[in-house]
């Protein structure tokens, strides 16, 4: 499927006023973008920093997958750097393994959370002969983060905080916490709503990025329909209303914005070209070992 992005046009003085007016009335956070992202193989790319990454930051990649497994390795032994990966399973289970000792089996509402830091190689395995559905966020670190030891945390479905409609992935929700170790200015949510239903989220202050991507369903946004897509809402602080046209999941993340350049590796995404070189030392390092151990191609 092509990307279809349409950034925020210039407004002149009066268009602003028109906005600002009309929005007084509805209260409504308008759409800056939407795509249905790129498909490869099993995985549709919806975010990265050559689509929406660059301004969408602290977000840079966003996978979604949804496929019949074979139990084929989905994603190899590979390494990360300056990044941190969230993985939301929806359906399905999953075998992974990675450097900080972690290894096990992710099923259906779990949560892996993967800081990479100053370097750290994983994997994932799907289970065979299940349906494999959900979500692969990679989220840019802060500077004092970006090169700190690699930690992972995984959740089991039950420790994921549930207010209402809203399971809470990262960050907090109307007084819930995520149990992960997240950096602070970020919010990720996984919302399913009956038809009919209808929800206001309200970011946290300070969070001007916004976005959704509906897995399953449909959604209204004011008078715009959302399905089988990602939307980018324009910069504010203002609420998100949304109501189920059919029975549907989305996610949601807000944040604060990131205030530094991407600084783009294979594998890692850095705030300077200095921490991505000590960022594929590390990689390397940890790659040998891997190799001598015969663990990593």
């Amino acid at each position: 499927m092509k990307a279809i992005y349409q950034m925020p046009h210039q407004t002149s003085t009066s268009e602003r006023a028109l906005h600002r007016a009309s929005d007084a009335h509805t209260s409504h956070r308008g759409i800056a973008a939407r795509t249905s992202g790129r498909i490869h193989g099993p995985v549709n790319r919806l975010v990265s920093p050559g689509m929406a990454g660059s301004y969408l930051k602290p977000f840079v990649f966003l996978d979604y997958f949804d496929f019949q497994s074979t139990g084929e390795t989905m994603f190899p032994m590979h390494p990360h750097s300056g990044i941190a990966t969230t993985t939301v399973l929806l359906e399905g289970g999953m075998r992974y393994e990675d450097t900080t000792g972690a290894s096990g089996v992710l099923k259906a509402g779990s949560v892996e959370w993967m800081r990479a830091g100053k370097g750290v190689w994983h994997d994932g395995v799907p289970l065979p002969g299940q349906r494999l559905r959900g979500y692969q966020l990679w989220l840019a670190l802060p500077e004092a983060l970006e090169l700190a030891p690699a930690q992972s945390q995984y959740l089991e479905p039950a420790e994921v905080p549930v207010v209402g409609k809203v399971r809470v992935i990262l960050g907090q929700y109307q007084g819930a916490h995520s149990k992960v170790n997240s950096p602070e200015g970020i919010q990720y949510l996984h919302v399913s709503l009956n038809a009919g239903e209808s929800i206001e989220l309200q970011p946290p202050p300070s969070h001007q990025v916004a976005w959704l991507h509906v897995g399953s369903g449909s959604l209204l946004s004011g008078m715009e329909r959302i399905a089988d897509e990602l939307v980018v809402f324009e910069e504010g602080d203002q609420a998100v209303r949304l109501t189920a046209e059919h029975a549907s999941d989305f996610i949601f993340g807000t944040a604060r914005k990131h205030p530094h350049d991407l600084v783009l590796g294979s594998y890692s995404v850095h705030t300077s070209h200095a921490a991505l070189r000590l960022g594929e030392q590390e990689i390397a390092r940890l790659g040998e070992q891997l190799r001598a151990s015969g663990r990593a191609i």
